[in-house]
């Protein structure tokens, strides 16, 4: 099975083709798997770059600035007056170098370090996909419940109290979630009932495509977008399963291409487009490739780090809560190093220590978005998740190898249950499913108040979740070795940040 280098550690917990093997392969101490297939095409030249180039925000690029970038042998693509984030290819490898030294250019960098080639395409594999056998025993389990027929295999909606919260509300088809992922299979029998046309898009070359359809995912990309989409908002209508805000809906803004590489081009026009069409809540189960951290040290990550955090900013502005997975490589994001062995990973990778003052995972370290841990079955830490005081804000059930955390019957797996593409459902397991079961109760909360900002709902999500404990000492595997050191109290601490996102709360409070 191949694995999207995006996800090789980091934000989005199993990528291209999640399937039970690749949750059970996150072991403590182990990085998450990654193929490093090459990146999509966006352009006919297969010599060429993409690139930011940051100016003023809020104004467009001067006459002088164009002609810079027109020199250098650049040509935009689009521009982002708003936030003053120009998008551009040129086959010039010291085009960045050049126009760093316009007057009027606050950065510019490259956005991946290999050539738009001019078709790519990789089979990503198949996730752990229910068998008839399974949804009919859950079926069975489900009837006497009156829930959605494969509820009950559903341990996480209970774990965060969704179960109960549906009981009182499903939610406001007023609100919007945008699963900013692979793309979203809206024809999907549990999707379709929620899902908000106006608001989806593709923007993988760095610009909106609007045509019909063009915010699914091929028949050959990863299925990671459509499950995140069914946790976050699957209907409750007497169909397969549900997710935790039922009543919301849900936006598909595919920002990866084929290979499932996240460029910072294509995450730009993701936040973007969300802001100006009305999104109440994103969620990000992905880091910007190529690089796992952005240093800010390094002239090329710092402008994708300023372009990125633009869009964010201009996201919450806009009324947008902006939720993010903290990763899957078992990392104290508050060390002050760490090893990053696998960046850039659209090209060759080289061993360096980043100093985490200057480097950042985006968007999850950006300034005010919510980022969010995994916890497992038994409640506790999920083996792979990263953590850190200060860091991590909420937690969330993401799933766990069944051997460390098994739920109790009738579920009968330790992974997430979700929506696959073609109408199907499978697990999956990472933080990449921690962050839309959080995504799902912001949106309870905007649904509870209506007219409350961004600011104010992620107030209410962290006063409302329940506290946790460090789990010391944490030996998730019984090997009698520390897997992972938790710091902080009950109200705050590295493993669960303010503690379990409570969906009933957020449909009462």
């Amino acid at each position: 099975m191949t694995v999207t280098t995006s996800r090789h550690r980091r934000v989005i917990a199993l990528p291209a083709g999640m399937a039970l093997a690749t949750a059970l392969a996150f072991l403590p101490n182990a990085q998450a798997a990654a193929a490093e297939p090459a990146p999509t095409a966006v352009t006919a030249d297969a010599d060429a770059y993409s690139y930011v180039v940051n100016v003023k925000s809020g104004k467009a690029p001067s006459a002088q600035v164009k002609k810079a970038i027109a020199k250098a042998g650049g040509t935009i693509v689009t521009s982002y007056d708003r936030i003053g984030v120009v998008v551009v290819h040129s086959a010039n490898p010291d085009f960045a170098t050049s126009v760093r030294k316009t007057p009027g250019v606050h950065s510019a960098g490259a956005t991946r370090t290999a050539p738009l080639p001019s078709a790519a395409t990789t089979d990503m594999g198949a996730p752990k996909v229910l068998s008839a056998q399974e949804v009919a025993a859950a079926e069975a389990a489900a009837q006497a419940d009156g829930k959605d027929p494969l509820e009950s295999l559903q341990w996480d909606l209970p774990a965060i109290k969704a179960d109960k919260a549906h009981q009182k509300s499903l939610g406001s088809s007023k609100v919007t979630v945008a699963v900013i992922d692979t793309g979203v299979d809206d024809t999907h029998p549990d999707l379709a009932p929620n899902f908000d046309r106006r608001a989806s898009v593709n923007c993988v070359a760095g610009k909106p495509d609007t045509s019909e359809g063009a915010w699914r995912p091929g028949a050959d990309e990863s299925p990671h977008g459509t499950h995140v989409a069914g946790e976050i908002a699957a209907a409750k209508n007497g169909i397969g399963m549900t997710g935790v805000a039922p009543g919301v809906k849900v936006a598909g803004i595919k920002v990866s291409n084929p290979d499932g590489y996240f460029y910072a081009e294509a995450v730009v026009c993701g936040f973007m487009w969300a802001a100006d069409h009305g999104v109440d809540v994103t969620n990000n189960s992905y880091y910007v490739d190529p690089w796992y951290f952005n240093c800010t040290d390094d002239a090329d990550q710092k402008a994708l780090v300023e372009a990125v955090t633009r869009a964010t900013r201009y996201a919450e502005k806009k009324g947008a809560v902006n939720v993010a997975a903290a990763g899957n490589e078992n990392y104290d994001l508050a060390s002050k190093r760490l090893d990053d062995s696998s960046s850039p990973n659209d090209g060759t990778p080289g061993d360096r220590v980043i100093d985490t003052s200057k480097c950042y995972d985006i968007p999850t370290q950006l300034p005010g978005v919510v980022t969010v841990a995994s916890t497992g079955a038994k409640g506790i830490k999920s083996s792979f998740s990263n953590h850190g005081l200060g860091v991590i804000d909420i937690a969330a059930p993401g799933g766990d190898s069944t051997a460390y955390q098994t739920p109790a019957p009738p579920a009968t797996s330790g992974l997430i249950l979700g929506t696959l593409p073609g109408g199907s459902w499978g697990y999956m397991a990472g933080t990449s499913m921690a962050a839309p079961h959080v995504a799902g109760v912001a949106a309870l909360i905007k649904s509870t108040h209506p007219h409350a900002p961004a600011a104010m709902v992620k107030a209410l999500l962290y006063a409302q979740a329940d506290p946790m404990p460090c789990t010391k000492p944490y030996d998730i595997d019984g090997d009698g070795k520390v897997d992972a050191v938790c710091e902080g109290n009950k109200n705050r601490n590295g493993f669960y940040g303010r503690g379990m996102a409570d969906a009933l709360e957020a449909v009462t409070r």
